[in-house]
């Protein structure tokens, strides 16, 4: 791995407020991260999401889509804008406005919605019509992990699907595992194990491993240190850290 390869960062979030912006521009400058996928912050709160997390529940909050496409629109093109939908909408301001976005973000242990639900489902049709792949989390709960995510990627072949954070919990060899027969699901390693992103490269090959930061709750220097202990060939890191998220994003590697 080479510091002076372009990075694309596949999963960042825009928190709320006028300088979030300029605060994620600077971050990416100082750590040398070229572009990002962001997506809105600030739906759940990190305490009430930690709880969720274990016990079940949701919140039935939108994220404010609208300030993630006013700043990816002042970023001269440095951020790219994710759609993060809210299922208990049905779908309709997606539908509405999902062509100005490069993406869905789906967030089961926001809104508590399985994968498999029919909710989901809908946004999943809508997303492979506008051409747009999907990230979401998975959590070990019936209906929300990542079986269930295989099961809706068998369903949807032509959409890529992105299983975010390195899976579900601390060592999810399994879920790379299940995933490895789908070719249209790859695997997002931010707040991974650097043994897990390993197992990832290895076991799924580097076309369907993506580098994200998980901006703000996990710093960028703390994901590339990760990489850098792996010491990847230059091919490989170009693969992680630029074409997938470039394929992703429907963007030409330029």
């Amino acid at each position: 791995m080479t510091p002076r390869q372009r990075v694309f960062d596949a999963h960042a979030h825009l928190a709320p407020g006028p300088e979030a912006v300029a605060r994620l521009i600077e971050t990416m400058d100082r750590c040398r991260i070229d572009r990002a996928v962001v997506v809105a912050g600030g739906a759940i709160t990190p305490d009430q999401l930690s709880r969720q997390l274990i016990e079940g529940g949701y919140v039935a909050t939108d994220a404010d889509n609208d300030a993630v496409l006013a700043g990816c629109d002042r970023s001269g093109g440095r951020l790219v804008p994710f759609f993060f939908a809210n299922p208990h909408r049905g779908g309709a301001d997606y539908r509405a406005h999902g062509r100005h976005f490069r993406g869905l973000k789906l967030a089961p242990s926001v809104h508590g919605v399985g994968l498999l639900d029919e909710r989901t489902i809908a946004l999943v049709e809508q997303a492979e019509g506008f051409g747009h792949g999907v990230y979401l989390h998975c959590v070990q709960r019936p209906g929300f992990g990542v079986a269930a995510l295989v099961t809706l990627a068998e369903r949807f072949p032509a959409v890529e699907f992105v299983l975010g954070h390195a899976g579900v919990g601390d060592l999810d060899l399994y879920g790379i595992d299940l995933i490895k027969p789908r070719p249209n699901v790859v695997f997002e390693t931010s707040g991974g194990f650097t043994f897990v992103v390993k197992t990832a490269l290895d076991r799924l090959g580097a076309d369907r491993v993506l580098f994200g930061t998980e901006y703000p709750l996990q710093h960028p220097d703390v994901e590339l240190a990760k990489y850098r202990v792996l010491d990847l060939s230059e091919d490989d890191w170009r693969r992680v850290a630029w074409q997938n998220t470039c394929r992703l994003t429907g963007e030409t590697d330029g």
